[in-house]
């Protein structure tokens, strides 16, 4: 685990380096997927979106809010999040690939008035105290270097009342410990909480957890599914970058597979900032 990657610039160079093939698997997004069954006939991007529906339809979000979008990958979540709730997005990363795709897609799709994107490490946010009505963060935590510290950071700019919901990876099983650690040191996760850990890290910060779910099963649980889709774009995306990015690809993402699907969770946490 000693070439986990903590620093913000590193962790940024790591996505540099995945998202833009990722996102082109996934259309748009470089989150997780999510697969009732082996036979759902769910395009991949199809299957990453309903993540994507299920994370941020438990913040309830309202017309005219204003969401973080904390670690806001390539900018296609912000877009959805302001053309179907009406919420303004002020999406951060620290990936300078990201900001630029994610400026891109904001333009294309005509909500440049309603979403902005800007460089930001989500240890120490330039917002002021309550600037927030809710934050989003999917699958961003898992590369903080000190958890605790970026719940706080994240609790100090929601104003009172205001909700987070967040999606990560969960430790559900440690029974062959080098299978766990190829996955985190792919993956840059210099901690794998339980559901248990995920939601005592969310209360010490001083959330009230409202809502939370295990779905593993449907989403690291289906990685066999996932494989057998991209493959099926394989030619295609390797047309656009060339074989020899695609094979790059592969070995950068060969750990993320060493885990049986049953140690490897997916929790969505929903919570509050108490009123006073």
């Amino acid at each position: 685990m000693d070439d986990v990657l903590a620093d913000p610039v590193d962790i940024g160079r790591h996505y540099d380096e995945r998202t833009p093939i990722g996102e082109e698997f996934r259309g748009g997004q470089l989150h997780m997927w999510y697969w009732y069954d082996r036979d759902d006939d769910a395009s991949l991007p199809e299957a990453v979106h309903r993540t994507t529906r299920k994370v941020t339809e438990t913040l309830g979000l309202r017309p005219g809010e204003h969401v973080l979008d904390a670690g806001c990958g390539p900018g296609e979540t912000a877009v959805y999040l302001a053309k179907e709730y009406g919420v303004r997005v002020t999406g951060v990363t620290v990936s300078g690939f990201e900001i630029g795709a994610a400026r891109s897609k904001a333009e294309e799709a005509g909500v440049v008035d309603k979403v902005r994107f800007q460089y930001g490490d989500y240890m120490e946010l330039p917002f002021p105290d309550g600037s927030f009505d809710a934050v989003l963060a999917l699958e961003s935590l898992q590369n903080a270097p000190d958890l605790g510290r970026v719940l706080k950071e994240l609790f100090r700019v929601l104003r009172p009342g205001g909700r987070i919901s967040f999606s990560d990876f969960s430790l559900e099983s440690d029974a062959e410990p080098r299978r766990v650690e190829r996955f985190m040191t792919t993956l840059k996760l210099p901690v794998l909480p339980t559901l248990t850990e995920w939601l005592a890290h969310t209360a010490a910060a001083g959330f009230a957890v409202e809502e939370y779910t295990q779905c593993g099963p449907r989403v690291f649980g289906m990685k066999a599914k996932y494989l057998e889709t991209a493959m099926g774009r394989r030619d295609e995306i390797a047309e656009k970058f060339g074989e020899t990015e695609i094979a790059e690809f592969s070995r950068l993402h060969r750990g993320f597979f060493a885990p049986r699907k049953d140690q490897i969770g997916y929790v969505i946490v929903a919570a509050r900032k108490p009123r006073g």
